[in-house]
């Protein structure tokens, strides 16, 4: 008792503040929450509070972590309210758990009770229906009286606080502030006056934005980060130097001659009881049909499933079979009810049969939950478990106390209407996830930049020597430490050197909300009672978010679900449909996963197009492994990263009888046999130990724990009970902790077999549609990448190659999607640049119901004004899509806005019932509308296209001088890349675009974009080849570049150098110096003599070959030979090389 009253004491003695501002306070607070913890007991700080602006996002995440150093947490908010025109903050505290649960109403109702809203507020009459529980403190120049203070509107404050007053009686404080900011004086004598006349207590508080005095400057670039101002603006909100976290005997002098305010600021925390902790998982209940839990639905329904999938394989006769798929079922759901995760798969299997029943495209599976039984009993999955050999403690270990977490992808398009289910089935209890945008490295040099008023190229060319890797980010710190440049531009440059000291403070603060869409979680309950929400004034999403974010959502018992939006499944989809057109009964569920003819398709590496197997690397790895079974695409899947890839060639080699598979022991023979003695998976892992240790399937899941995290002690720990286990089944010490070495690097990087097997499940469907049905297959990709003109590029490759006819665009036959009908593909409208889908889709529309437009007039007339549009008829005339109504482009382009206001006279004159100006026979030259003007080039229409379409469609600059190639030896880039045997050629390719930069010491070089006859790739030109060149780099311009290459000993990249760059007209009008003509038959020579007969000034060389030697001799006396000599030495089957 006497210790309880001495800590009572020492906090009555010590001042709290309660007004912190954390990194949740978005560009405001600079307090890193996970800071506090040492913090408050270094300094030994016996209460503290949280007061963010606008949000509760980090209350948990507060409470937990200032409790651990037995500092008391206090949870408050500043809530914007509006009163009258104005909206303000009102800080707000949480006495107790009536209170907190009142807050977290209020912070909720600011983001949810507004449709349209800039910002977030509450009125009035929201803080009357939840004022029990809670404390306000109002008075800071920062709040809604400092507002109405400025604009000296002082009745209305005392209205606030006599209102105020009344209707929190006690639980209402005046709050006396004194940072030394500007007014604030005068605000303080105007409260000391109205509390004395009012009779209202007044409290101590002081705003905390940073913990340390020396972080005002960072913090008040925060500030212009937050409110896009320059550190120079003077007119800009600029605050003390005073808002740091100020210690007892400070606080306690600069508020010495008000003993009431300290007080009451001491006794704060004795009035707060209540802090928010974490809960177990909080599921809704399913136990809906009556007279049954959430257990024997299960049971129910997954036996149901069991039987329906036998009857769907035909094995329902195969008594064996299906005993041993029961015993399994058994066990799954012994181990799920134990653990009271019944409802989880419940509701995730009411979801998705639901999505399935409303067809809506639906994964077979994602993650380890693949390797669920009940999952697949319950159409959680299509993976059967058992076929793959997939374990189920992967997903679900009884001895690892963790939520289930079941991934499912769903349909781009259609996702939503599964949210829009899940908002009716649990109203108020589904929300999504906020997430938070950091100040990470690249980001706040930028923003730091920026504010500091650097120029915007200085601030990049400093991003830009800061790595960025995703799957390895760096800290500041750290990218410095890693680049010599950047560290002497720090020691030389004055502005560099602060620019860097001030990223380095404000590195990992939060700078915005944003919000994981794929992430839902549902409560139990109205969520607005467990957590506060949040919804974004910008978007359109359907359910609001949580303001706590995934951890600490999960922390507070709420269950999360991840909804994943797979574009694959779109084009699946839309690829059935178009199929259905000519097969009805087609269903890409009833396809066979042994079709000769697409292994064929995998083995040859043309899977342009593919899910997960189109790279250049992977369709290499598809040639060289040639596979014929499904196994094979799950085991590439897996094996296809950094680390495992190097196992590929042996997987090949054992799989192709070129090398003999290392089973490390004869037990582990049949678990490796499927992979060719290869270690792919982490299930194999699991698996082995089973096998040679006799471990349980829960103590395999954590030693594949344990291996993946490399945790010394915990490793020998698993080593030993390994080793021991093996001795006990026969096997030597020493060849067991010899097997344990070989297998620990395997489950360093092995891969989740249940996730391989899903994924290579969808890859081998894209891959049976490509092989089937190509033009629907391409036609629902293309659709599905309208804005993509690289992909667009690609695909319009492969289609050619698969001898498929494309239809360029065009008004009269093309759609506002990709469409193919009898081997015609048509190039769709939609995806013309600054064509908006929406109008091009009303235009053609009025071409199907009315026929196709027979002139520019008819076009015209029958178009509403409404969708047609300057950019819009420019790309579309660009791209040759009226070519069928108009055979000038220049003409038309010239003449759009001319077109557009008759289009517009004419509406109105329909609209006005006039007789139109024109009809079908009128000549627009007469009318002065159609310019009279020439035809642009050729050239100059195939540039106008790729702007437009984002590559050479129609036509291609080079094909007009396609006849050189052979003489020079052009090839293309693609294939000189590939040519391991050729270090340097030539490549023909038309400039694109060309962006020219400096570097340090101003030299200037350039990034060229080109373009070849078979695809579009970029070249570094360094400063001495450009500055040669510059007169012939011009865009549009097609040319010869010589090329050379190498690979880098380190990293086995290949690196392309420039070495010449020479116009392709300039070829074409230059003298031949020397020929060289290889024959094929000595009879060759009598056609070339009559050939070559007059003398000249080219030397001539005769190249032929014999007994597998090569011959070459020169003619005595030069010869005459010119383009059209060449073309008829071609003409004969004979090649020539002009060298």
């Amino acid at each position: 008792m006497v210790e309880c009253l001495a800590s009572m004491q020492e906090i009555k003695k010590s001042f709290n503040h309660y007004k912190l501002h954390t990194q949740y306070s978005i560009c405001e607070g600079a307090i890193k929450i996970e800071d506090l913890e040492k913090f408050c007991k270094n300094n030994k700080i016996k209460s503290i509070g949280i007061s963010d602006t606008s949000n509760l996002c980090g209350a948990l995440e507060f409470s937990e972590t200032v409790s651990k150093s037995k500092t008391q947490p206090i949870i408050g908010s500043q809530i914007k309210f509006k009163y009258k025109e104005l909206t303000g903050l009102i800080p707000i505290i949480a006495k107790n758990d009536l209170g907190y649960r009142n807050l977290v109403k209020l912070s909720s109702c600011s983001y949810l009770n507004h449709k349209d809203f800039n910002e977030p507020f509450c009125e009035f009459n929201d803080l009357k229906q939840y004022k029990d529980g809670l404390i306000v403190t109002l008075g800071g120049l920062n709040s809604l009286i400092g507002e109405l203070f400025k604009r000296d509107r002082r009745h209305e404050i005392k209205e606030i606080y006599i209102f105020l007053k009344k209707l929190l009686q006690n639980n209402f404080y005046i709050e006396i502030q004194r940072h030394n900011d500007v007014n604030e004086k005068d605000l303080e004598i105007f409260n000391l006056g109205l509390s004395r006349e009012l009779d209202i207590p007044i409290i101590a508080s002081h705003e905390v934005y940073y913990l340390e005095r020396e972080l005002h400057d960072a913090h008040d670039v925060l500030m212009c980060i937050g409110t896009k101002h320059y550190i120079n603006d003077k007119n800009r909100i600029k605050l003390s130097s005073n808002h740091y976290f100020k210690n007892n005997d400070e606080m306690n002098e600069l508020f010495s001659d008000l003993p009431e305010a300290l007080e009451n600021n001491f006794n704060l925390p004795l009035r707060c009881s209540y802090r928010p902790v974490t809960s177990k998982p909080l599921l809704p209940n399913i136990g809906s049909e009556k007279n049954f839990t959430p257990d024997e639905i299960l049971k129910k329904n997954a036996q149901e499933g069991l039987k329906d999938r036998f009857k769907n394989i035909g094995e329902e006769k195969s008594s064996f079979r299906f005993n041993e798929y029961q015993k399994r079922l058994d066990h799954e759901i012994n181990i799920i009810c134990k653990m009271n995760y019944a409802s989880y798969f419940l509701i995730v299997s009411d979801y998705i049969k639901w999505a399935k029943n409303k067809g809506i495209p639906v994964g077979p599976g994602r993650g380890s939950g693949a390797g669920s039984l009940v999952a697949w009993c319950l159409s959680i999955t299509d993976v059967d478990p058992l076929k793959f050999d997939l374990i189920f403690e992967r997903f679900l270990n009884p001895d690892r106390i963790s939520m289930p977490d079941f991934d499912i992808d769903f349909c781009e398009e259609k996702r939503d209407l599964v949210f829009e289910y899940l908002k009716n089935k649990y109203p108020g209890s589904v929300a999504h996830i906020i997430t938070f945008g950091k100040l990470k490295a690249r980001m706040v040099i930028r923003d730091v930049g920026r504010v500091m008023g650097l120029p915007y190229g200085f601030v990049d060319s400093i991003c830009k020597m800061i790595p960025f890797d995703p799957s390895r980010p760096m800290n500041l710190n750290q990218c410095i430490n890693s680049e010599p440049k950047l560290q002497k531009l720090i020691k030389e440059d004055k502005r560099v050197e602060r620019l860097i000291s001030l990223s380095l403070k404000l590195e990992g603060l939060n700078r915005n909300f944003a919000t994981h869409a794929a992430g839902v979680v549902i409560a139990d309950k109205d969520l607005s009672e467990t957590v506060p929400l949040y919804k974004d004034p910008s978007s359109n999403l359907l359910l609001p978010s949580t303001q706590f974010d995934m951890y600490s959502a999960e922390n507070a018992g709420l269950i999360k679900f991840d909804f994943l939006g797979l574009k694959t499944l779109t084009v699946i989809n839309k690829t059935q449909i178009l199929v259905q057109n000519k097969l009805k009964d087609f269903d890409i569920k009833n396809i066979k996963y042994d079709d000769h003819k697409v292994f064929e398709l995998l083995s040859s590496g043309k899977t342009v197009g593919l899910f997960q197997l189109e790279s250049s690397g992977m369709r290499e790895a598809l040639t060289q492994m040639k596979p014929n079974h499904l196994e094979d695409i799950i085991a590439l899947v897996a094996l296809y990263r950094p680390g495992p890839m190097s196992n590929i060639p042996i997987y090949n080699d054992c799989k192709h009888g070129l090398k003999k598979p290392d089973y490390l022991h004869p037990k582990l023979e049949k678990i490796l046999k499927p992979t060719y003695g290869v270690i792919i998976y982490q299930e194999q892992v699991m698996q082995i130990a089973q096998e040679l240790s006799g471990f349980t399937a829960s103590e395999a899941d954590f030693l594949r724990r344990a291996m993946g995290k490399k945790k010394r002690a915990e490793l020998e720990r698993q080593k030993t009970r390994f080793v021991e286990g093996a001795f006990k089944n026969g096997i030597s010490k020493d060849i067991a902790a010899g097997i344990f070495l070989k297998i620990e690097p395997f489950a360093e990087y092995g891969f989740n077999k249940s996730h391989a097997a899903a994924y290579a499940i969808i890859a081998y469907q894209t891959a049976y549609l490509k092989t089937y049905f190509p033009e629907e297959f391409f036609a629902a990709s293309m659709s599905m990448e309208l804005s993509n003109q690289k992909k667009l590029s690609e695909f319009c490759e492969e289609i050619k190659r698969l001898n498929i006819n494309i239809i360029r665009p065009d008004i009269n036959e093309c759609f506002p999607d990709f469409y193919s009908h009898n081997n015609n593909f048509y190039y769709a409208l939609g995806a013309i640049k600054n064509v908006g889908y929406e109008s091009v889709s009303n235009i053609i529309k009025e071409r199907e119901d009315n026929g196709k437009f027979k002139s520019i007039s008819d076009f015209l007339k029958r178009v509403n004004p409404k969708d047609i549009n300057k950019l819009q008829l420019e790309g579309l005339t660009k791209a040759g899509a009226f070519d069928s109504i108009s055979n000038n482009r220049r003409a038309f382009y010239e003449s759009i806005p001319n077109m557009i206001l008759k289009s517009k006279n004419l509406f109105e004159n329909k609209l006005q019932n006039q007789i139109q100006l024109f009809d079908d026979k009128d000549n627009f030259n007469n009318l002065g509308i159609l310019a009279d003007l020439p035809e642009w080039s050729f050239q100059d229409k195939m540039l106008k296209e790729f702007e437009t379409v984002g590559f050479y469609l129609s036509d291609h600059p080079l094909n007009q001088y396609k006849d050189i190639f052979t003489e020079y030896n052009i090839e293309k880039y693609s294939d000189f890349i590939s040519n391991k045997n050729n270090s340097e050629n030539m490549v023909a390719a038309t400039i694109l675009k060309i962006q020219e930069k400096k570097t340090q010491k101003g030299t200037p070089y350039a990034i060229i974009k080109f373009s070849d006859l078979g695809s579009i790739f970029e070249l570094f030109v360094f400063s001495d080849i450009f500055e040669l060149n510059r007169e012939n780099i011009k865009e549009g311009k097609s040319v010869i570049i010589t090329l050379f290459k190498n690979q880098n000993d380190v990293d086995q990249k290949i690196r392309v150098n420039v070495k010449k760059i020479i116009p392709l007209d300039d070829i074409l009008n230059k003298p031949i110096n020397n020929l060289k003509i290889k024959i094929n038959d000595f009879s060759d020579l009598d056609i070339l003599s009559k050939i070559l007969n007059n003398k000249g000034d080219v030397e001539v060389l005769f190249e032929f070959s014999e007994n597998n030697k090569k011959y070459t001799f020169k003619l005595k006396n030069k010869r005459f030979v010119d383009k059209n000599i060449l073309n008829s030495i071609k003409n004969q089957g004979i090649s020539t090389s002009i060298f």
